[in-house]
């Protein structure tokens, strides 16, 4: 048998200890080639997506391809640290270090090249569902059929071909003698009782506490001044609490008698300490690699909903047409409502004269309308009504968030109204709507004082078609004629946000494919951590077992220690992420409550579907040792 056979026998007689990191590199190529079949598509290529947003396509593919790199790298180390004892042997039979390096080669070399043909099949077998997906998150023109991808199959091959012969050269060079001895010897070595600083853990919990006091306290422009030092001491904070701060607490944990000798406690905080310093590295990195996913698509999503639901909330009519100087006014509304009839649109119409005063420094006067028109437009959206009294005025504030400008709201409030008999009404009442679009705030008066007003600087004519529920798909198709024949000056709401979420749609696709990909691998590195240790634990639950450890004293010590490992770095992950979103909504003066709990709660929810898998898994593996 030759050497080459030797290595290729190995890689076929142990599948469970290569199959871990033969599927985390399939997977990693599964996902570039996936996303190359997108990035590839022919309907690209005639210009249906903004040429910037291909450009970020180029990019997330290389930050995809960089990333993968790192992974498989660090999959591959994880993978050897598993392979302690067997290197062990094969010294001991007369190997040496150049052939062991040179097996190690080979071993790559095969089990990357099998993960790349796997990955690019597995990629056409969901090519279909993934083009659906992208096609509905990008809102095309065109449909993005399937087709035979031999561009992302050649760029797919060729590049991770590359990366699995450099990472091969690469682990062959590092280990060498010296390293090899001390990874042979690495489970013989005793670890030591650990130990923390309990200044570092103390400043573990201050830099956190500032970190967080500083994201959450500040507002507005300053949340992005703030931004990269609060990064940096949440991401020190956040190393210093895993190694240094858990390891304090746990030995603070088995100082207490009553919690120690409680159960199975004494099992599992004599080796919780252990793990957690050996495993320090490993759940800061993957907290700060899954703070960063969450954080990407928690923003991303939260700035689309930012901008459209800005946009539907300043206008909250399905169809408004504010004519200019020298437009042919009757034709246009002649026209909007033929395309309405065409379209089968069932809108009501209303229209009004909107006329500015000299009341306030505004340069183009402030809107006063009397309370009749108000409530006649009030009444499409489902309003409340208003009846101010002759003597007053009604100050009304934009509620969106997003457009408002509460100053100019508050600086009416101050201004009374004169009429043209010198009688004064004095504001005594602030309301929020959106009725008409004047986002610096406006007047409603009654119906008789206005007629009482001045001249006005200025009047323009506003009219609004408010259509029935469930009308989306006609509104847009009619927003698409209306702008070709109308103009800017007629704006249909649904197809605006049709427009916004078309443009948008890229950037959220590419951002979450990226997110995704990070908090996978993200999970692949506590699995990876987990079975790294399997033949340690199993040695040790076998020895535990024979001085009378149950069944089921067995089952739950080892859920609480995959609990532990799965769940701290995640959830430290889950509030720094949370935390970050916050400081978003403080940047934009937005409520991003909703977006921040879908997101924060999609990713735990996959975590603990991934979690009871692996776990099945390990208990499998445990039990089979012992029972």
């Amino acid at each position: 048998m030759t050497f080459r056979q030797f290595a290729f026998k190995i890689v076929l007689r142990n599948k469970r200890l290569y199959a871990a990191y033969f599927l985390s590199s399939l997977f990693t190529v599964m996902v570039f080639f996936t996303f190359a079949i997108f990035a590839f598509h022919p309907a690209f290529s005639g210009g249906t997506v903004h040429s910037s947003a291909l450009f970020g396509m180029v990019v997330a593919g290389g930050i995809i391809y960089l990333f993968s790199f790192f992974f498989v790298l660090y999959s591959m180390s994880s993978f050897l640290q598993s392979r302690k004892r067997e290197f062990g042997l094969l010294m001991t039979q007369g190997a040496s270090s150049k052939q062991i390096r040179l097996m190690v080669f080979l071993e790559n070399i095969l089990i990357g090249f099998l993960a790349t043909v796997g990955g690019i099949l597995i990629g056409l077998v969901f090519a279909k569902v993934i083009l659906l997906i992208a096609e509905n998150v990008l809102i095309i023109s065109e449909s993005l059929n399937f087709y035979f991808p031999t561009l992302a199959i050649v760029v797919t091959f060729i590049s991770f071909i590359i990366l699995f012969f450099i990472i091969s050269i690469f682990v062959a060079f590092v280990l060498r003698t010296k390293k090899l001895i001390d990874l042979i010897k690495g489970d013989k070595q005793s670890k030591g009782e650990p130990r923390a600083n309990s200044l570092l853990a103390i400043l573990a919990a201050l830099l956190l506490a500032l970190g967080y006091g500083i994201a959450l306290y500040v507002t507005g422009i300053y949340v992005v001044y703030a931004l990269v030092p609060v990064v940096i001491l949440v991401t020190i904070g956040t190393y210093l609490l895993f190694t240094q701060l858990s390891v304090s607490i746990i030995r603070r944990l088995k100082r207490n008698k009553a919690i120690f000798w409680r159960r199975t406690n004494m099992l599992l905080f004599s080796d919780l300490g252990f793990r957690m310093k050996d495993n320090a590295r490993t759940f800061f990195m993957v907290a700060i690699i899954s703070t960063v996913a969450f954080s990407a698509i928690g923003t991303l999503f939260g700035f689309q909903s930012y901008i459209t639901r800005g946009v539907t909330e300043a206008n909250p009519f399905s169809i408004t047409y504010l004519p200019t100087e020298g437009n042919s006014t009757d034709e246009n509304i002649q026209q909007i409502n033929e395309i309405l009839r065409e379209e089968n649109i069932e809108a009501e119409m209303r229209q009004v004269e909107l006329s500015y005063y000299e009341y306030s420094s505004r340069d183009q006067g402030v809107l006063i309308v009397k309370a009749s028109d108000y409530n006649d437009f009030a009444s499409l959206i489902g309003e409340k009504q208003v009846q101010p009294a002759e003597n007053e005025a009604i100050v009304v504030d934009q509620s969106s968030k997003v457009l408002a400008n509460s100053n100019e709201a508050e600086a009416l409030m101050e201004t009374p109204i004169i009429l043209e008999n010198e009688t004064e009404l004095q504001p005594s009442t602030r309301i929020q709507t959106e009725v008409f679009p004047e986002l610096s705030g406006y007047y409603i008066v009654h119906d008789n004082r206005y007629d009482e007003l001045s001249a006005p600087t200025r009047s323009n004519q506003y009219y609004v078609w408010q259509a029935e529920e469930g009308q989306t798909d006609q509104l847009v198709d009619a927003g698409r004629i209306i702008e070709d024949k109308v103009g800017y000056e007629a704006q249909v709401m649904d197809y605006i946000t049709y427009q916004i979420n078309k443009s948008y749609g890229p950037i959220l696709f590419i951002g979450l494919f990226i997110g995704i990909v990070f908090f996978v691998s993200a999970g692949s590195f506590l699995y990876f951590r987990l079975y790294t240790d399997l033949d340690e634990d199993k040695r040790k639950f076998r020895s535990i077992a024979k001085i009378g450890l149950a069944q089921g004293e067995l089952n739950k010590v080892v859920n609480r220690q995959t609990v532990l490992l799965f769940f701290a770095p995640i959830m430290v992950a889950l509030i720094h992420g949370g935390v970050a979103l916050t400081a978003l909504s403080h940047l934009f003066d937005f409520n991003l409550t909703k977006e921040a709990v879908l997101v924060l709660g999609s990713f735990a929810c996959i975590q603990m579907i991934y979690f009871i898998i692996v776990r099945f898994f390990y208990v499998k593996q445990i039990k089979h040792e012992i029972y």
